[in-house]
């Protein structure tokens, strides 16, 4: 019986979100809140004693979901994808996924899980067949809150089925987390974009990325650079637990920049040099306290402006005004990640300072009913151990 670990992190976008979408330079980076994931690959069991299931359990929702591996040969027939070359998924196969997962009678109030669990089929099904084993999973991450949870459960899920299958040759013995080489780390990234098409339709693979490798990124339609930071940046991330419609949002960008196309390729432009210069700024090093502050407070500097031209497309939210005015207070910058509309704040927390003023801040942010977290930026990847 054959156990394998994987955790994979979320991500933040520092700078350039919705103004990729139209040109301009994005900043995004790794965080140390993960999903973690644990496989179990059980052995063949013999005829008599019938054939087994593929089971996933969703430990924070407690749900557990199950099918026979009868069931799912009945349903998507014999032939599965060779695990070392990753394929999308069909129409028609979506369809019949889309069943499978039907059968499980997810509770209402957690419809919006199917994506999830059809993408843990198809990408279960592709790389290991129907053999039997369990899936267990837990997240650091809040849901569908802009912190790349998604791309971080398919990262994780899909490192741990490639770990047992035959397009690794990984040493089973090792205990302690470990990285993928670069090429295996390749393999996961491609396999963990075709989870993210199931869930998203249509993903950028930005956060896949990200997920994948680690670290921080600066990336400009297509063209996608692995930067590397001078010195260590801590953030708060207030999650204002307002959902919102990043679709929706998008949209309405873009339908601003039609109304208003001189005015906005200017904001545009000007979140392209915020990027640039920011991520100038994070790979020059920064030895002693006077230059670790002074490149802190060009970092502070950057975020205030990019969140005042993200106000200006029209994606900030009463919710993440809050969190601005709240930080303010104590002297701190903040602006929103990811699609705005509500969803997640970082807060830069410099190194320098008090960690009463730290705890004064998630206190009084708690005190408005959002979610604080501290973390880490810019840091590991994809990381495996065996047990």
């Amino acid at each position: 019986m054959a156990e394998v670990r994987a955790r994979a992190p979320g991500k933040i976008i520092l700078s350039g979100e919705h103004a990729v979408v139209h040109g301009s330079t994005a900043v995004a980076a790794a965080i140390d809140l993960c999903t973690h994931v644990s496989f179990r690959l059980d052995p063949p069991l013999p005829p008599e004693n019938g054939d087994g299931s593929v089971e996933l359990e969703l430990t924070d929702m407690g749900l557990v979901f199950s099918w026979s591996s009868s069931r799912l040969k009945e349903v998507l027939g014999d032939g599965f994808a060779d695990s070392s070359t990753p394929v999308s998924c069909s129409p028609g196969r979506i369809k019949l996924i889309a069943a499978l997962v039907e059968e499980q009678n997810i509770p209402e109030a957690k419809i919006w899980l199917s994506s999830g669990v059809s993408c843990f089929l198809y990408l279960y099904t592709s790389i290991q067949g129907y053999k039997r084993g369990k899936v267990v999973v837990t997240s650091d991450l809040p849901l569908g809150s802009g912190l790349g949870s998604s791309a971080s459960f398919c990262v994780s899920l899909v490192g741990a089925l490639l770990a047992l299958s035959d397009a690794m040759s990984v040493d089973t013995s090792q205990t302690e987390w470990f990285k993928f080489s670069k090429n295996e780390l390749e393999l996961v990234n491609r396999w963990a974009f075709e989870g993210e098409k199931i869930i998203h339709g249509k993903p950028s693979g930005i956060d896949n990325t990200v997920s994948t490798f680690g670290g921080m990124i600066q990336f400009r339609l297509g063209e996608l650079t692995h930067i590397k930071s001078g010195a260590p940046l801590r953030m708060l991330i207030t999650n204002t637990k307002v959902g919102r419609n990043t679709k929706a949002l998008v949209a309405g960008v873009s339908e601003r920049a039609s109304r208003h196309p001189d005015a906005m390729a200017s904001v545009f432009t000007a979140v392209d040099f915020i990027s640039k210069e920011l991520s100038a700024i994070i790979q020059a090093p920064a030895q002693d306290d006077i230059s670790i502050t002074a490149r802190e407070e060009k970092i502070e500097e950057l975020m205030e402006m990019n969140q005042g031209l993200l106000q200006c497309m029209g994606v900030s939210h009463a919710a993440i005004e809050t969190v601005l005015r709240t930080t303010l207070k104590y002297k701190l910058a903040s602006k929103l990640t990811g699609a705005g509309g509500g969803g997640c704040v970082l807060t830069l927390l410099p190194t320098l300072l008090p960690s009463t003023v730290a705890d004064k801040v998630i206190a009084e942010l708690d005190s408005c009913g959002f979610q604080c977290l501290k973390a880490e930026v810019g840091g590991r990847g994809l990381e495996i151990c065996f047990s």
